[in-house]
């Protein structure tokens, strides 16, 4: 994919405009002694504790950084870093009561940097400002989404299908019991038969969505689900654009799905990614709408 170079030159520009204005280039963030990858941890951690690893996925950073950063604050005596009771391999970070301080002191100094950034602005530009800096966020949110192929057995599959039929039991008229779909059992979305999808950001689970690949009739997308925060951030498409190219690589050509009319804004998802509403093609009994897609590989 090419990009023109002033859509780079405006996001360089963007960059260098907000590291100067929220003084991150200054060893001393927010006038504390420490720079901003140790506050940014310090805050991170919270008031209840964080598993390393779950820090280093938040922020994206590699474990050697991360330890760094931990024996600075440690150092300090703003942290503990201790085994995790269950299970010795799991590393658990928590906030002494001077790291609480510290961190309360941060907040403060942060909302004053916020109010800095709002006061020259008059209502009007304010309004302005907070808007494109809530659409940034969810563009810039987007892009870090991640992808990946797990077993449906895995922690974050279960999470994502637990949340999916919560979700459909709450809307659907007559509720849902996944025991009585066509698809019981998720474990029917493992290679050969077929594979599953669990979308993450910063670390954690947003969305899933499997490809059921049967030997003698079209793939067929199931399971399809995107958490509620993560709305909005076209992942739904995401999953269809990478469940079609999914299937074109297992040689089929046909890819089908079957929805219930509750889920209204996912059969306007469907409509416009190119899917055609088709007579009925199975006997799923929370299905209202059955759609099919022709797919290529070009």
């Amino acid at each position: 994919m090419e990009f023109e170079q002033t859509q780079i030159d405006q996001v360089r520009r963007f960059n260098r405009a907000v590291t100067q204005r929220v003084g991150v280039l200054h060893d001393n963030y927010l006038g504390r002694d420490r720079p901003i990858g140790e506050a940014r941890l310090l805050w991170e951690v919270g008031d209840q504790g964080q598993d390393v690893r779950r820090l280093r996925e938040r922020l994206g950073l590699d474990s050697g950084y991360v330890s760094r950063l931990l024996r600075a604050l440690e150092a300090d005596g703003l942290v503990s870093v201790e085994p995790h009771p269950g299970d010795r391999r799991v590393r658990t970070v928590r906030l002494t009561d001077a790291g609480r301080a510290e961190r309360a002191l941060l907040d403060a100094r942060s909302d004053d940097l916020a109010v800095s950034l709002l006061q020259p602005l008059n209502t009007a530009q304010r309004a302005r400002l907070v808007a494109a800096m809530a659409e940034v966020d969810r563009l810039l949110t987007a892009g870090t989404v991640t992808l990946d192929t797990v077993d449906p057995e895995h922690p974050d599959a279960q999470y994502c299908l637990r949340s999916y039929f919560t979700e459909l039991q709450e809307r659907f008229d007559t509720g849902f019991d996944p025991a009585r779909s066509l698809l019981p059992d998720a474990g029917e979305l493992r290679p050969p038969r077929g594979l599953f999808l669990v979308a993450r950001a910063h670390g954690e689970p947003v969305g899933c969505a499997g490809l059921k690949l049967p030997a003698d009739s079209p793939a067929e997308i199931k399971r399809m689900w995107v958490a509620p925060g993560a709305r909005g951030l076209g992942l739904g498409r995401r999953f269809l654009t990478e469940l079609e190219a999914l299937a074109v690589r297992h040689g089929r050509d046909v890819l089908r799905l079957d929805t219930n009319k509750a889920l209204d804004a996912a059969i306007g998802l469907y409509h416009s990614c190119g899917f055609q509403e088709v007579p009925t093609f199975n006997d799923e009994p929370y299905a209202h709408h059955w759609f099919e897609k022709r797919i290529t590989g070009t």
